[in-house]
């Protein structure tokens, strides 16, 4: 029920998205991937011409632990007048990646609807490991 919602979960619903099938074309536009999976996914397998900035740090049965730096390494890697699309491997740690993004500035970001696995299921393919 949208009235029960925090201002924060408010504000997560009601982020710019895009949906799996936009992803190429937005790319082949200019527009960036980041991929916000931990280093050890984002190896496993990823989109071609992504780029990899963790969230989290780690992920354990005990807890998340987030990278204090996320932002910052953004940053370094894009402008915040870029346009990024923002993705992971469902689509709920890239809501709070995009969402962050935003309040650190960067004024043209979207998560990926579905993550990563969304896109796959889009293309009809199965992960295939990418060359770093």
């Amino acid at each position: 029920m949208a009235s029960s919602l925090k201002g924060s979960e408010k504000e997560l619903e009601a982020l710019p998205t895009v949906d799996a099938g936009e992803v190429r074309q937005l790319m082949s536009s200019g527009c960036h991937y980041l991929d916000v999976r931990l280093v050890k996914d984002f190896v496993k397998a990823h989109v071609a011409g992504a780029r990899n900035v963790p969230y989290y740090l780690s992920v354990t049965p005990s807890g998340k632990e987030k990278n204090p730096h996320f932002g910052d390494e953004v940053a370094a890697l894009f402008g915040k007048d870029e346009h990024l699309i923002v993705a992971c491997n469902t689509g709920v740690r890239s809501r709070l990646a995009t969402n962050d993004l935003l309040n650190a500035g960067f004024k043209n970001v979207k998560n990926l609807r579905g993550g990563y696995q969304s896109l796959l299921r889009s293309e009809n393919q199965k992960p295939a490991a990418q060359q770093p």
